[in-house]
C-alpha cells in the first residue's frame, strides 16, 4: 500500500462529549478563548449548521459511524445497541486499505461485528469518570505503525458531567454571561464554572493531538476534524429537540482543499459524515444510507447541500414517555410533541426533589419570578406544536406557532418532517416505550 497523498489522506476525528458549541470562541462564545479549536477554524472550514438528529450521546455516535438514521440504526433510545448486522465506517473505511482506530469513549461500539474499530489506549473511556487522565504514547504507536493511510477518531469524555476535571479558578462566576434561556441562579454559575472548565480541558486536548501529529510530520497530509457532538446536560440543551440540543459543531482543517477561515451555513447531519469519510478515501457512494456525501461543500463553503434536517427525540430510559419530533432548515424550526397532555421530564435534570440540580434552583427562584417561572415552565410544559424563526429567535423563546403569518410554512414543515418519518418507519410514540432486554 502506497504511503498516504492528497488523495488519500490520514483522518483524524475529534469529538466533544456533551458540548454546548456555542460556548466555543469561534462560534462567537465570549466564557473563555477556545484556541486550540479556533485555530482549526483559523485554519479550516466552519459548518455553522451540524445538525445531530437526536440529542443523547448513543443515538448521535451511532449516527455518526453507520450513517443511518435512528430508527434504522436501531439506537433511537439512549444506550440501546444498533440492530444486528448494522455495518459501520470502520468497515467501509477498512474496504478501501485505511487502518479504522478509536481512542477514548466507546460505550456505543457494541457489537464489536457493527464497530470493528482498532481500540487505541489514551483516552478516557468513561464518561462519567471524576478523572480524565490521557496519554498519547499509544495514538502515536498507531499513527506510526504502518505506511496505510489511517482515520482515528479521538473521543473526548469532556465536558459530560459530573464536571470534576479542569481548572474552575480560570473564571469567575459573577462574570459569566449565561445563555438566554436559562434562569440566573447561583447554583447554575457554580454548575457552569465546573462545565467551562472541562470546554478547557476539551481545548488543551485537541491541542495535544495536533502537537502529536505535528511533532509526527503528518499535520500537513491530515484532515482533521472537530466534532461538538449534541448539547449540554443544562436544562434546554441535551435530551430537548431545542437547538440548544440539536445544533453541534464541525471544523474541518485540510490543507491544500479547504480554503482558510472560511465558513458555510450549508445544513449537514452526523448521518453525512461517513459518506463523506468514504468519499474522501475513495471509496463508491453507499446508496444504502441516509447520509450522503457533502464533499462538495468542503471543496466549495458556498454550495448549498440539505434543505431539512430532522429530529428525534425518545424520553425512555431517561425519563417517561415523551416522544418529540422536528424539522428545520436555515430559517425556521418546527417542534412536535406527540405526548404534550403530559410533562416532559428527565430524571438526571427535572427532579425537583433534588437541590443539586440546576432546574430545581431555576424552579424555586420561579416562585417569587414571573420571567423565572416561564423560562422553568418552557422546560417541562409544551404545547403540541412550537415554531420558531431561528434567525430572529436563536434561543426559541418566542413560539410563533399561533401567528397565522405562519400557517403555510408550519403545514409545508409538517407534511416534510411527516414523510420522512413515514419513510423511516418511525411510528412516533409507538418507538417511545420500554426496550425488552434479552438476557
Amino acid at each position: 500500500m502506497s504511503p498516504p497523498n492528497a488523495s488519500r489522506p490520514n483522518i483524524v476525528i475529534i469529538m466533544a462529549d456533551d458540548l454546548d458549541s456555542r460556548q466555543l470562541s469561534c462560534y462567537g462564545g465570549e466564557n473563555l478563548q477556545t484556541t486550540h479549536i479556533d485555530r482549526l477554524a483559523q485554519e479550516g472550514l466552519k459548518f455553522n449548521n451540524l445538525i445531530a438528529s437526536e440529542a443523547m450521546c448513543v443515538p448521535t455516535r451511532a449516527s455518526l459511524f453507520t450513517g443511518l438514521y435512528p430508527v434504522r440504526h436501531g439506537a433511537y433510545q439512549n444506550h440501546k445497541p444498533v440492530n444486528l448486522g448494522v455495518k459501520s465506517v470502520a468497515h467501509y473505511l477498512q474496504e478501501v486499505g485505511y487502518r479504522v482506530g478509536l481512542t477514548g469513549k466507546d460505550h456505543v461500539t457494541k457489537p464489536k461485528s457493527s464497530f470493528p474499530f482498532q481500540i487505541v489506549p489514551g483516552f478516557e473511556k468513561n464518561c462519567v469518570a471524576t478523572t480524565d487522565e490521557y496519554f498519547l504514547d499509544s495514538i502515536a504507536d498507531f499513527i506510526q505503525s504502518t505506511k496505510d493511510p489511517y482515520c482515528l477518531f479521538v473521543m473526548s469524555a469532556n465536558p459530560h458531567a459530573p464536571w470534576t476535571v479542569g481548572d474552575t479558578t480560570e473564571f469567575d462566576k459573577a462574570e459569566l454571561k449565561l445563555p438566554e434561556h436559562w434562569v440566573d441562579t447561583d447554583l447554575t454559575r457554580r454548575q457552569f464554572v465546573k462545565y467551562l472548565a472541562e470546554v478547557r480541558r476539551l481545548d488543551n486536548q485537541v491541542g495535544d493531538v495536533l502537537q502529536l501529529l505535528e511533532d509526527n510530520k503528518q499535520l500537513e497530509n491530515t484532515i482533521v476534524i472537530f466534532l461538538g457532538e449534541q448539547g449540554p446536560q443544562f436544562p434546554g440543551g441535551k435530551w430537548t429537540l431545542y437547538d440548544n440540543g440539536q445544533r453541534s459543531s464541525m471544523l474541518i482543517r485540510w490543507p491544500g482543499t479547504v480554503a482558510e477561515n472560511t465558513s458555510t451555513d450549508a445544513i449537514v447531519q452526523y448521518e453525512d459524515i461517513t459518506p463523506t469519510l468514504v468519499a474522501i478515501a475513495g471509496g463508491v457512494p453507499l446508496k444504502s444510507l441516509d447520509g450522503r456525501s457533502f464533499l462538495p461543500v468542503i471543496k466549495d463553503s458556498q454550495n448549498t447541500f440539505r434543505d431539512y434536517a430532522f429530529g428525534i427525540h425518545n424520553n425512555i430510559p431517561e425519563g417517561p414517555a415523551y416522544p418529540i419530533r422536528s424539522i428545520r432548515n436555515n430559517r425556521f424550526k418546527l417542534i412536535v410533541n406527540l405526548n404534550s397532555d403530559q410533562m416532559y421530564r428527565i430524571k438526571y435534570m427535572t427532579d425537583t426533589t433534588n437541590r443539586q440540580q440546576v432546574y430545581t434552583s431555576w424552579v424555586r427562584k420561579g416562585e417569587n419570578d414571573e420571567t423565572a417561572y416561564k423560562l422553568a415552565q418552557r422546560i417541562v410544559k409544551h404545547p403540541p406544536v412550537e415554531f420558531y424563526d431561528l434567525l430572529h429567535d436563536p434561543y426559541e423563546l418566542h413560539d410563533l406557532s399561533g401567528n397565522e403569518s405562519y400557517f403555510t410554512t408550519i403545514d409545508e414543515m409538517r407534511k416534510e418532517l411527516f414523510k420522512w418519518m413515514e419513510a423511516q418507519g418511525d411510528t412516533g410514540a409507538g418507538l417511545d416505550v420500554p426496550i425488552k432486554r434479552h438476557k
